[in-house]
């Protein structure tokens, strides 16, 4: 039997739900309005649906080719920063010792000291290696998001029953035989989980490659979004409606693996 919600909580949640939908809807609305009718009448619905923004951007942006160069980012740092994530959780409680537990300490210190701190010295390093501006020097440091990936999979794998692993162990499957054909369907939730959050966080990074990236052929959404603002004016219709091109890809994926974002988490809580 369902409880019945208070009519207190509706009172309370359906203003702040508008207060936070706000902003998509002023960007939405204005993405169909002429940039007069932007500056008369800012939050009131357009007079009529005005189509040149979608057409100007479309026309004026490189957007296929930044979008395949953020797809390319997105799946190939997921990915390595998965695989890494689980494999450094899977060697560490498959083999827990004092030095792991240490380690374990230091690779805290990635979540203590911030991003910003250490731009100059990374920009460095990619130009010794070669890497600057370039999509590969750009999953290099995206990589580094491993230590999360690394964090949450760890809490997740102490809930997994054991006793799979030494099963195997007996019957003779190696470390790595274990690993993709048990460890990795049992942590399945966890991965999807953490994917979600990085798949956001790289798509909508902005720091990294306005710092790393200066070709126009590599630039990604974002850096197209940012470009689209004058230096002394600003076609703000066609800003927004960039933007709001930029978001689509998101929102979709989002609505369809919002369920996962807690669920994976949860599901290490009342395990074992």
């Amino acid at each position: 039997m369902n409880k019945r919600t208070s009519p207190l909580t509706s009172v309370i949640m359906i203003p702040v739900a508008c207060l936070v939908g706000l902003p998509l809807y002023y960007i939405l609305v204005n993405t169909f309005k002429t940039q007069q009718e932007m500056a008369t009448a800012p939050l009131a619905l357009p007079q009529q649906l005005f189509f040149d923004n979608y057409q100007y951007v479309f026309e004026n942006v490189t957007l296929l080719r930044s979008f395949s160069n953020t797809l390319f980012l997105t799946v190939v740092s997921i990915l390595v920063m998965l695989f890494i994530g689980s494999t450094a959780a899977y060697g560490m409680i498959l083999r827990a010792s004092r030095f792991n537990r240490w380690f374990g300490l230091v690779l805290m210190l990635g979540f203590i000291i911030p991003f910003q701190a250490t731009l100059i010295p990374l920009y460095r390093f990619l130009v010794d290696i070669g890497l600057i501006d370039t999509l590969t020097g750009l999953v290099l440091l995206y990589s580094a998001g491993s230590i999360f990936c690394y964090f949450l999979i760890q809490g997740y794998m102490k809930t997994l029953p054991f006793e799979i692993i030494e099963a195997a162990k007996v019957d003779g499957a190696s470390v790595f035989q274990i690993y993709w054909r048990i460890v990795l369907p049992l942590i399945r939730p966890i991965l999807v989980t953490v994917g979600v959050f990085q798949t956001m966080w790289i798509w909508n990074d902005f720091i990294t490659p306005n710092v790393f990236l200066s070709s126009p052929e590599k630039k990604t959404l974002v850096l197209e979004v940012y470009r689209a603002v004058g230096e002394f004016t600003t076609n703000w219709p066609s800003f927004m409606t960039l933007s709001v091109i930029v978001l689509i890809p998101m929102v979709i994926f989002f609505v369809l693996t919002q369920r996962h974002i807690v669920s994976g988490l949860l599901a290490g809580g009342v395990k074992g």
